[in-house]
């Protein structure tokens, strides 16, 4: 068994931040209608931004940030696994959007909600590689894996206190560009902790498999469509409640 030589399309690795920004943006405009909604309101806007972030900014990011990693070998990526890592992604950020979106506020809320929150977007990562299907093993160095977890939880924590204590459109469009940045080291100091190892007795055939080009291009693809989507709307709203404020 021989360790496999690594490196990273330069090109994806700024576009999976360009994803994650967008996402983080979106879900900003989108948290700011949350602490104020009743009713099925409540959950639309609840469940657009956890879908904007943990869908758009960590998951999209997450997987295109894969198809940036190169490897002198062929993978794939196992359907199943793929899409749990979504979930749990989506569910993580939703349930801590909630706890500090809807709680009276303080530093002991936020930092159960992030480190939740935290602990579920490194979940959706680890899930993420392990849906790899490739002729290696896989292992993590425990110090870079341990700070990746850290990086997690901060970085939760930093989003949800962002969420909801911005004002102005042009505080979170920055904010996004921080989200982002935070989103990415996470994703990147996890794939430092990896170490792949060719062993071609390891693979295992999923049952359905997809390969990483054609996932990439779907994620990019229906991420960008839904975000636009979902961030028109988020706008609209703002604008109609500065005109009833008027």
């Amino acid at each position: 068994m021989t360790h496999a030589a690594t490196s990273y399309d330069m090109t994806l690795v700024v576009l999976s931040y360009v994803i994650s920004v967008f996402g983080a943006y979106t879900a900003l405009q989108l948290a700011v209608a949350i602490p104020g909604a009743k009713g099925n309101a409540l959950w639309g806007w609840l469940g657009g931004a956890a879908l904007a972030m943990g869908g758009g900014a960590i998951w999209s990011m997450h997987f295109i940030a894969m198809l940036a990693f190169r490897m002198p070998m062929q993978v794939g990526y196992d359907v199943a696994l793929t899409l749990g890592s979504l979930l749990v992604a989506v569910a993580v950020t939703g349930v801590g959007l909630f706890i500090v979106g809807r709680g009276e506020p303080g530093f002991g809320r936020l930092l159960a909600a992030g480190t939740f929150t935290g602990l579920g977007v490194a979940a959706m990562h680890y899930t993420g590689m392990a849906a790899m299907v490739m002729p290696a093993r896989l292992t993590y160095a425990p110090v870079p894996f341990a700070l990746s977890l850290v990086i997690a939880i901060v970085a939760s924590m930093a989003a949800l206190w962002l969420a909801f204590n911005l004002r102005g459109n042009a505080q979170r469009f920055g904010s996004a560009f921080v989200m982002g940045a935070a989103v990415c080291g996470m994703h990147y100091t996890g794939m430092a902790a990896a170490n792949f190892t060719f062993d071609y007795k390891h693979v295992v055939r999923a049952s359905s498999v997809m390969e990483s080009d054609s996932l990439a291009l779907s994620i990019f693809l229906v991420t960008a469509a839904l975000l636009s989507i979902t961030l028109i709307v988020a706008l609209k709203r703002s604008q109609r409640t500065l005109e009833y404020q008027l």
